[in-house]
């Protein structure tokens, strides 16, 4: 059987959340209900932050509102603390993702906590979303280095992935979040997580910051990796990471996983459709090479 490699969309939450351009909610539904229309079967369509600190993300709840539930798909919402997860239950998210951090000079800028204060948040926060029977999952950001206090300990890493084990989630993934990783970087932190909390299940994020990402996400596959996130058009970027430019374009690594024999569920074709609409939407070009180059000639 072909091995299935799947991809999370990531869009409308990463890839928006710092984008230049402003989508009102009704672009952002058209936005998801697009990347529906391409076989997306899970992505982040949201995060309950502070609107002050990501003002793009405001609206999340009205999109949640606004979501159509019939088709099948697993909406993500993103939350850093209580208040965050509160709201996320409260307009029915299908999923959560925690916000852990590995490096402590983006932690206090991103959500104003240390590693360990991550883990211990998340530790007081899983209670909730198991009682109200919602999957619950946990990114761990800056895996591969921090902006502001430079190399993470892949010790560090692994740690946060036991305990977030240790409170019940379903998947754990480590996020290139200002793109410096290289594919030598992603064996050897996953190694050494699998080593400290080896039922952990991984999802990787990486974004193109400095051009190694789809090599990265090569890597990732190599060692047994299943889950991948992406953004179509290869938007993104964090408010509190300078220069962290765009994820990894969900259209650049569709290709590249198809063309090895992969399989992903997306359709190609849509996904670089909607990637040309986002450009128009946005008022800017986007970055995947796909959008540009098209699939491979027939």
């Amino acid at each position: 059987m072909t091995r299935r490699i799947d991809i999370v969309e990531v869009g409308p939450r990463d890839g928006l959340q710092n984008d230049p351009g402003n989508l009102s909610t009704d672009q952002k539904l058209e936005f998801i209900s697009r990347l529906e229309d391409s076989g997306v079967k899970r992505m982040e369509s949201g995060s309950f932050v502070s609107p002050k600190a990501v003002p793009k993300m405001a609206d999340s709840a009205e999109v949640f509102r606004g979501l159509n539930r019939s088709k099948g798909v697993r909406h993500i919402a993103l939350a850093l603390n209580e208040k965050g997860v509160r709201r996320a239950i409260d307009v029915q998210a299908d999923e959560i993702n925690f916000v852990l951090v590995a490096g402590e000079g983006f932690g206090e800028k991103n959500q104003r906590m240390s590693p360990q204060q991550s883990a211990d948040m998340l530790a007081h926060c899983a209670p909730l979303v198991h009682e109200a029977n919602i999957p619950l999952s946990a990114t761990v950001s800056v895996a591969f280095g921090d902006p502001y206090t430079g190399e993470v300990d892949p010790a560090i890493v692994a740690n946060l992935a036991a305990q977030a084990q240790r409170a019940g989630v379903s998947e754990v993934g480590l996020g290139d979040t200002i793109g410096v990783a290289t594919p030598w970087d992603v064996r050897r932190v996953i190694e050494r997580v699998r080593t400290e909390a080896p039922d952990v299940y991984l999802r990787l994020h990486f974004h193109n910051t400095r051009g190694a990402g789809l090599a990265n996400v090569a890597a990732a596959v190599e060692t047994g990796v299943d889950v991948i996130d992406a953004s179509c058009g290869g938007i993104g970027g964090c408010p509190f990471a300078p220069a962290a430019t765009g994820n990894v374009a969900t259209e650049d690594v569709v290709y590249t996983l198809e063309r090895a024999g992969f399989e992903t569920g997306l359709d190609l074709s849509k996904l670089i459709e909607t990637a040309k609409w986002l450009e128009t939407a946005l008022g800017h070009p986007v970055s995947s090479s796909l959008s540009r180059a098209g699939g491979f000639p027939t």
